[in-house]
């Protein structure tokens, strides 16, 4: 198995880190935007798109600030492999922007990348910031 390379990606979101708070860290909220259906069984949460599904685990949480997801495998263990959705505000101007921190093959990031661009779109419609 090849190993994934950790990438970032910003995206300016006109919200309140309060709103884009309750999108990025419920299963409700995700699922308007992240995923077609997500649920949550404690720390668990099972991610589920037209072509299959993926689990993974609540690995740390700060309110209003960030949320990491750990991808794990099917005995519920960590992967080395996770997600994390961190709420930035510039504590001048306000502007609030949403910090993508994910994994993909070399040869995967572009179109990791244009995936949370669609992605992160969607969320901007679902919350009125475009």
């Amino acid at each position: 198995m090849t190993s994934k390379i950790r990438y970032e990606i910003e995206f300016p979101i006109n919200s309140s880190p309060q709103l884009l708070y309750q999108y990025i860290s419920t299963p409700s909220g995700l699922q308007e935007w992240f995923a077609d259906t997500v649920n949550s069984r404690g720390e668990f949460f099972t991610f589920e798109w037209n072509d299959g599904e993926e689990n993974a685990r609540l690995a740390s949480k700060k309110s209003g600030e960030k949320v990491k997801f750990k991808w794990i495998d099917d005995n519920k263990k960590d992967t080395e492999y996770y997600f994390e959705l961190r709420i930035l505000e510039d504590e001048i101007t306000k502007d609030v922007s949403l910090m993508v921190v994910d994994f993909a093959e070399e040869d995967e990031i572009d179109e990791s990348k244009q995936l949370w661009e669609n992605q992160v779109s969607d969320l901007k419609h679902v919350i009125g910031s475009v």
